[in-house]
């Protein structure tokens, strides 16, 4: 499977950049209770805490990353992240750990065709 990157951003909400090392690895655990973003996937460190969110807006995540949204369907609810790369307002990662198997993702996107049509036909 391709590799994944993704963006995290609100790091200012925290610490800001200083916990961040190219080659450390994260946590990220998603949030579908989260009152701003049922897509949310906030982004943990051991030794601190939460330090920011998975980008979910075109506006906030770099180019060719994947948005919490887009990432969402091929991660367990739990997965790891490697930071790649540090510029002065964004953090990349790469999903080192926590993708689905390819099957788990062909199922889960025939349930959601199969719902909407479910939907659509009760409309």
């Amino acid at each position: 499977m391709k590799e994944k990157y993704v963006t995290i951003t609100g790091m200012n909400h925290y610490y800001g950049l200083t916990p961040f090392k190219v080659g450390k690895k994260l946590k990220c655990v998603k949030e579908p209770d989260n009152p701003y973003d049922d897509e949310a996937i906030k982004v943990v460190m051991k030794e601190v805490g939460k330090v920011g969110y998975i980008a979910n807006s075109p506006y906030t995540k770099a180019t060719g990353t994947l948005g919490a949204g887009g990432i969402g369907g091929y991660v367990k609810k739990k997965f790891k992240v490697e930071v790649m790369f540090i510029t002065s307002s964004k953090v990349i990662c790469r999903v080192v750990d926590g993708l689905k198997k390819k099957e788990c993702i062909a199922n889960e996107n025939k349930e959601m065709i199969d719902n909407e049509r479910n939907v659509e036909m009760t409309e």
